[in-house]
């Protein structure tokens, strides 16, 4: 049986480096955290770091280039910059949003072998859009709906 989750599934946290980001919500959250789609993310400018059992993602700038997030850092500084909602139909909800003036500007739409690779194997679909939307109540956040299914017992 699939279980398609509901609710937050995890929280987005901007740091300056990411391995002292990592070290501080691991002693923090005695949570393990995981390298996830490096590849994908460079193209972005940015590394990134999942701990599903804290429910936590920490992206960081890579280093030498040109990465949206230095220009959040210089304005805001580290913390909180984004949410991941499971949701039951992530295109009902990128719809939704666009009905409200939320843009949609990436997709994620992962093959099994790369969940198995990227994300330890976790789910059996991993499907999300990119939502943002500074002129709504998303504010400057990024907020993600995906669909996340998994087996279930």
């Amino acid at each position: 049986m699939t279980m398609r989750e509901q609710g937050v599934n995890r929280v987005v946290m901007l740091v300056r480096d990411l391995d002292a980001g990592r070290a501080f919500y691991e002693k923090l959250l005695g949570c393990t955290f995981h390298s996830v789609n490096d590849e994908e993310a460079a193209a972005f400018g940015v590394r990134t770091v999942f701990s599903w059992d804290g429910g936590i993602e920490l992206v960081a700038p890579l280093e030498g280039k040109d990465s949206h997030l230095e220009k959040i850092l210089e304005s805001r500084g580290e913390g909180l910059i984004g949410v991941v909602w499971a949701v039951a139909d992530a295109d009902a909800s990128k719809a939704a949003g666009e009905e409200l003036g939320v843009g949609s500007y990436y997709t994620l739409d992962y093959s099994q072998d790369q969940i198995d690779r990227d994300l330890q194997g976790r789910f059996t679909r991993y499907y999300q859009h990119f939502l943002s939307g500074s002129d709504t109540p998303l504010g400057p956040a990024t907020v993600l709906v995906g669909e996340f299914d998994r087996d279930g017992d």
